[in-house]
C-alpha cells in the first residue's frame, strides 16, 4: 500500500488533517464518507473505524488512525521534515494541551447544536442545550483570542504547526453556531491568515 488514505466528509474536523497533509507535501489519497447516505454507519466503514466518525487516516500498513488529536501529530512526526510542531518537549505538550481543548471542550459545545441526542433524549432538553452553543463557543473563542492567540501569528507563537489548521477548522464552524469572529480580532486575522496559505486553499475544494 503505498499511499496514506485519509477518509473525510466536508464539514467536519478531518479538514484539519487535509491541510496538515498538504502542508508536509505528503503522498496521500482521499475517501469521501457520504453522511448524508449513512456512509459512517456502514458495515464496510464501521470495520475500518468503529467510531463511525472522521477523520480516519489508513497508514502505508495498514493501520487505521483515527482522531484529530492523534493524527496531526503523527503527521508531523511522520513529516519531520516540514517542522510542523515543536521540537522541544515542552512546546510541544502546549500543543497537544490546545489539541486536546479544541477536542474536548470546543468540539463538544459545537456538537450540541445538531447532536444534542447524544446527551439527551427530551426534546425540551435538546431545544436548551442548542440554546447554548453560540455563548458556549463565543466563551471557548474568547479564551483561545486571549491565551492562544496572543504571541505571534500562529497558535504556538512564531512557528506554523499542526495547530493552525485545527484552528482554522474549528472556527469555521463560528458562523453557523451564530458566532461573529469579528467579536475575536486575533481569531479572525489568522482566519484570513490561514485563507492565503496554498495549502489551506487546496483542502477546501472537496
Amino acid at each position: 500500500m503505498s499511499h496514506l488514505t485519509l477518509f473525510y466528509a466536508p464539514g467536519t474536523c478531518a479538514l484539519a488533517t487535509r491541510i496538515a497533509l498538504n502542508e508536509a507535501g505528503a503522498d496521500y489519497q482521499l475517501q469521501y464518507v457520504d453522511f448524508a447516505q449513512g456512509a459512517q454507519r456502514s458495515a464496510e466503514y464501521l470495520a475500518l473505524n468503529p467510531l463511525g466518525r472522521v477523520p480516519a487516516l489508513r497508514v502505508e500498513d495498514g493501520t487505521v488512525l483515527t482522531e484529530a488529536v492523534a493524527l496531526l501529530p503523527y503527521v508531523a512526526q511522520r513529516f519531520a521534515s516540514a517542522h510542523l510542531a515543536p521540537s522541544d518537549p515542552v512546546q510541544f505538550a502546549r500543543m497537544q494541551s490546545f489539541h486536546g481543548y479544541l477536542a474536548s471542550t470546543v468540539h463538544v459545545a459545537h456538537a450540541h447544536r445538531k447532536r444534542g441526542s447524544r446527551w439527551a433524549d427530551d426534546e425540551h432538553a435538546i431545544a436548551a442545550m442548542q440554546a447554548k452553543v453560540a455563548s458556549n463557543m463565543a466563551d471557548c473563542f474568547a479564551l483561545i483570542e486571549e491565551h492562544w492567540l496572543d504571541r505571534g501569528p500562529w497558535v504556538m507563537g512564531d512557528q506554523y504547526t499542526v495547530a493552525d489548521g485545527y484552528l482554522f477548522t474549528v472556527a469555521s464552524w463560528l458562523a453557523g453556531d451564530g458566532v461573529d469572529m469579528a467579536h475575536f480580532p486575533r481569531v479572525a486575522e489568522h482566519y484570513q491568515r490561514m485563507l492565503q496559505r496554498p495549502a489551506v486553499r487546496a483542502a477546501m475544494h472537496d
